[in-house]
């Protein structure tokens, strides 16, 4: 029997509409979540996200800004540009939409947004309070939305095989560090594997909960994964499909209708782990506004 879908798009809705009603709470003190969002450049794909981003702030009642810079952005001018976002009162977090262009220092720039306004969690301050079991400092938006879908899916995680592919700093890293912690929703036995493993199929076979992202479409195959296992693919490109008006669709690390014959839960790209990401960032906004309130 096929999996059953997790459906992100419906959990991410449930998680807006409480962020929704967490900004309407702060109103009456005179309280609005601002979210300032750093593009430089013009990427196409970083500008759709940025533009959903900002579309989904408004939603939720919350104070949006967008500041577009030219791709020749210096690190100083930026530098003085996250300054001022740091020093604005109005703004309780800020985000800086990656990639960066060469020029500038990607670690220099999120170093330099204050630990209490990264509500991307990629800060050293976030990135240690995460290790630590600290709840005081902001998770990463995928990772956590991650965790906060199997949980409201009555996903049981505690002493289950967790298998996380891919080791990036975004999502991998902090996955893993996540589903390990002695706490609800985790308690997990881990396993990484990356681009150095040598038989990856041997570890994601074993897993109760893989979680897919490396970047690479099409990755998991139907072999390597255990039946009845949890899938979550993290991944998203474009392949080319002649079928579609487009041209092409959208595809992830998994292969998903031969893996979804063996899996008992998986998410599909678009429509998983994306919107969650979104969702995740909204409320990281909200937890920082309500913070600088007390």
């Amino acid at each position: 029997m096929p999996a059953e879908l997790l459906d992100g798009k419906a959990i991410a809705r449930n998680i807006r509409d409480e962020v929704a009603a967490g900004v309407a709470k702060l109103a009456p003190r005179g309280i609005r979540p601002g979210l300032a969002v750093v593009l430089v450049g013009d990427d196409p794909a970083s500008a759709v996200y940025v533009k959903a981003k900002g579309k989904a702030c408004e939603e939720a009642g919350m104070h949006s800004v967008t500041i577009r810079l030219p791709v020749d952005t210096s690190q100083g001018e930026l530098d003085r540009q996250i300054d001022s976002l740091n020093a604005d009162p109005a703004i309780h977090g800020i985000l800086v939409q990656m990639p960066l262009p060469r020029q500038i220092a990607a670690d220099s720039v999120i170093r330099r947004i204050k630990p209490e306004k990264d509500v991307d969690g990629f800060h050293p301050v976030n990135v240690g309070k995460m290790l630590i079991g600290d709840s005081d400092g902001f998770v990463p938006c995928t990772p956590a939305g991650i965790q906060v879908m199997l949980q409201r899916s009555g996903v049981r995680t505690a002493g289950k095989e967790c298998v996380v592919v891919g080791r990036s700093n975004i999502v991998g890293k902090p996955m893993v560090a996540l589903m390990l912690q002695n706490a609800p929703d985790a308690n997990c036995t881990v396993t990484v594997c990356h681009s150095a493993t040598a038989d990856m199929a041997e570890h994601t076979r074993r897993a109760d909960i893989l979680i897919a992202a490396a970047g690479k479409t099409g990755l998991i195959k139907r072999d390597m994964v255990k039946p009845g296992a949890v899938v979550i693919d993290v991944g998203i490109s474009r392949v080319e499909d002649a079928s579609s008006p487009s041209g092409y669709k959208l595809a992830g690390d998994v292969a998903f209708d031969e893996v979804r014959e063996v899996a008992s839960l998986i998410t599909p790209v678009p429509g998983g782990v994306g919107p969650m990401t979104i969702a995740m960032l909204l409320s990281n906004t909200l937890r920082a506004a309500e913070r600088g309130a007390w």
